[in-house]
């Protein structure tokens, strides 16, 4: 192959004579000929032709820049009553405690007999791929009777129902939002399903041997072949009336029921009728969600009410159409449409992702950890930015040191990425800070790493970077090259400098910098390709 160009831009201009018109169609299923014209939206991701931009310091890859999105103004894991507050709550614990010790004995008892009735259904039992026998079922019928009995220790003396539940040949899969602990009781109460649940509820003391009895599907969020497995379970299970239904709850975490956030596909796919299922918890003094609170705390405070509200209802079942049987997606919109219509809340973007940057900024201390949520189902759809991924992002934003309401200024931004101040490094700054107010939130350090991660040349970019720094092409960047490489980007760079910055790229420490060390590096710190990037592009 011939060695590329460096003197030619990297995209050209595609010239048109008409302005971009795209079709929407109409996402109604009984409208087929709703045809709308409407102007082009650009994907941030696609590059466009463009002659290199002096302003813009990766104009080199793109033209386009960062989507403009306002703050994250809500947080759905927030439980409104973590604490105690009020003279009313401070008299109802006082007169409940004894109360509270009752329910602590019946919940304990309902507890070990429900548990030691599981283990009699499930002892010497070994064909787990087909249905657990009807002997068995009816053993566990025992343990469907002590899980109402706990529920009832929590405070739900009764539950109030609407509507219910279509026969499972009907509707063989149920799906719920999420917002305690409480609904799994329930649904296992109720109607004794198979569930969709992480690897590491298997480990949990007594609830993981009672989950076992309901066959559940296993699932780790984190693989891709585990997901692939679970929905290929989902499917399998489905398909055969001798399984129990199966529930899911697609948001894959609990939130305080006041939105409604992204739901995961996994119990859309195999394209199956679908009941969805909303559950309430009224309340005034005690939120029952199982948000910024521990389980502990959360169970106290329910053996300490006299009463918890609780309202399920079943909505009716959805009936996928031709369309939505091939295209999950469209069959989870028109679900959580119909679960959000009936608790009159808002859908966000929000995801399981979100959960882990809040816990990520708990655990390191930071204050306002709401502030580092980014509605995460957006960024991955836009940028294909992982969970993962976007914690290490958070590690390095952290670096950076936030003030209290989680911005960061240019001084702080410069030393975290071991840049010094210069022309170039005030535009990479200024092409995060698309507010223009002189700082940056976690948010807007995300969009703009992701959107020149996913840009299509980044990886082209990286390797020509890589070929310009290594002068004498013996597969590695010694410092003495890196500095001769950065004096025309970064001038007057000093020798603790050039080793600060060599430090960083040398992503195994082994004092050089492989290729495989650049791109490594590149790709947890995108915004670095700036600083190679003057010498790559045309002038």
């Amino acid at each position: 192959m011939a060695d590329p160009d460096l003197s030619s831009p990297l995209i050209h201009h595609q010239s048109s004579d008409q302005p971009e018109v795209v079709i929407s169609i109409a996402d109604d299923d009984d409208d087929e000929s709703g045809l709308n014209l409407l102007p082009a939206v650009v994907d941030p991701r696609v590059s466009r032709g463009f002659e290199f931009d002096h302003l813009n310091p990766y104009g080199f890859l793109s033209e386009s820049e960062p989507p403009v999105l306002g703050p994250t103004t809500v947080d759905p894991f927030r439980n409104n009553t973590p604490g105690v507050s009020g003279l009313y709550e401070a008299i109802k614990l006082v007169i409940c405690l004894p109360i509270a010790l009752i329910r602590l004995v019946l919940f304990a008892a309902s507890l070990a007999v429900g548990y030691l009735a599981t283990k009699l259904a499930l002892a010497g039992w070994k064909d787990k791929e087909n249905p657990m026998p009807l002997w068995r079922c009816r053993i566990m019928w025992i343990t469907r009777i002590c899980t109402r009995c706990i529920l009832f220790s929590f405070g739900y003396q009764w539950i109030r129902r609407k509507g219910k539940p279509a026969r499972r040949e009907i509707a063989p899969i149920v799906v719920s939002n999420h917002v305690s602990y409480i609904e799994p009781i329930f649904y296992f109460y109720e109607l004794s399903p198979t569930i969709v649940a992480s690897e590491s509820h298997d480990s949990l003391p007594f609830v993981g041997t009672i989950i076992r009895a309901m066959q559940v599907i296993y699932v780790n969020r984190f693989s891709q072949t585990s997901r692939k497995n679970a929905v290929h379970e989902i499917k399998r299970k489905a398909s055969c009336d001798r399984f129990p239904r199966l529930l899911l709850f697609p948001e894959g975490t609990t939130t305080n029921g006041k939105v409604l956030i992204s739901f995961q596909l996994g119990a859309f796919i195999p394209g199956y009728p679908i009941q969805p299922v909303v559950v309430r918890y009224p309340h005034v003094h005690f939120d029952q969600s199982w948000g910024n609170i521990s389980l502990l705390t959360l169970m106290f405070r329910m053996f300490t009410q006299f009463h918890n509200f609780m309202e399920v209802e079943y909505l009716p079942v959805i009936y996928p159409s031709e369309k939505q049987k091939q295209n999950a997606v469209r069959l989870s919109q028109k679900t959580s449409h119909a679960i959000a219509t009936s608790l009159n809340v808002v859908q966000t973007s929000h995801s399981f992702a979100d959960l882990m940057l809040l816990n990520k900024a708990t655990e390191l201390k930071l204050e306002n950890p709401s502030n580092y949520m980014v509605e995460m189902a957006r960024v991955e759809s836009l940028f294909h930015v992982s969970s993962l991924e976007a914690t290490r992002f958070l590690d390095t934003f952290v670096s950076m040191i936030p003030d209290s309401s989680g911005r960061v200024r240019l001084h702080d931004f410069l030393r975290g990425l071991k840049l010094k101040p210069c022309p170039l490094s005030k535009r990479i700054f200024e092409f995060i800070d698309v507010e223009k107010v002189g700082s940056i939130t976690f948010k807007q350090f995300l969009f703009a790493s992701g959107h020149v991660l996913t840009q299509p040349l980044f990886k082209q970019t990286c390797a020509l970077a890589f070929s310009h720094c290594d002068a004498d092409g013996d597969g590695y960047i010694t410092i003495q090259e890196l500095g001769e490489a950065l004096k025309n980007t970064i001038p007057n760079l000093n020798k603790d400098e050039i080793r600060g910055m060599y430090h960083l790229l040398d992503d195994d420490q082994d004092q050089r910098i492989s290729q495989s060390d650049l791109l490594s590096c590149l790709r947890r710190n995108p915004l670095l390709i700036a600083i190679f990037a003057p010498d790559l592009a045309p002038t």
